[in-house]
């Protein structure tokens, strides 16, 4: 019989490297999701490896600086909402309630999560071409909403991005504190039905927000 190839076994050569390396880097990401949130674009890269449980070293072989793994949560933040929003587009319930699927999603996956660190990096361009994708099919989903009435007319996509940014900053501390956020999040949907007085203040524009991700580099 022929000696299996140890390069190709999951338990050790190439494909276990490989599969170690690819769940070492899952690891990294959801840290430094949670950590950048929490801490900002200040937080020390040691406190992401400390929290994905990793060596610094292992960190910096995958990612060569904070910006680089930076970049890389914008682009695969930008890829799960594009992801949450034709998955939100599918038929099915009125223009609130597919609104509606697509914020919970959005705050669950903590897509928002990095609005506190607009300006701080530069914008890979690829996700800079993804954030128009994501604008195009976010409108379709609010005007689904306001062509048949179930959506306030006054409520802006601009908005609706501001409220999951809002609650995916939200800190995942216990369960009472994602009770909490759940039913928080509850009454800011029901807060965008058709029948309510108007919003106060002129409404948000792209432009403004774009504004505010031009990186500017620290003096």
């Amino acid at each position: 019989m022929k000696k299996r190839d140890t390069e190709g076994t999951l338990g050790g050569g190439r494909f276990g490297r490989q599969a170690e390396a690819e769940r070492n880097d899952l690891l990294v990401l959801e840290a430094a999701r949670d950590v950048f949130a929490e801490q900002g674009a200040d937080a020390p890269v040691s406190a992401i490896a400390e929290r994905a449980g990793v060596g610094i070293g292992t960190l910096y072989r995958r990612y060569g600086s904070k910006e680089q793994l930076l970049q890389r949560l914008c682009v695969t933040g930008i890829s799960s909402t594009i992801a949450e929003l034709e998955a939100a587009a599918e038929p099915g319930g009125t223009g609130w309630e597919i609104l509606a699927r697509y914020m919970a999603a959005a705050v669950q996956a903590r897509t928002g999560a990095f609005a506190t660190l607009a300006g701080s990096f530069t914008l890979p361009p690829e996700v800079i071409a993804a954030n128009e994708r994501a604008k195009e099919l976010a409108e379709r989903l609010l005007r689904g909403g306001h062509d048949d009435g179930t959506v306030r007319t006054d409520v802006t996509t601009l908005d609706i991005t501001h409220v999951i940014e809002m609650f995916s900053r939200y800190p995942r501390r216990t369960e009472l504190d994602e009770h909490a956020r759940h039913r928080m999040l509850a009454l800011a949907l029901d807060g965008l039905r058709g029948s309510h007085s108007g919003l106060p203040g002129p409404a948000p524009t792209w432009a403004d927000y774009d504004r505010m991700w031009n990186h500017t580099p620290f003096r």
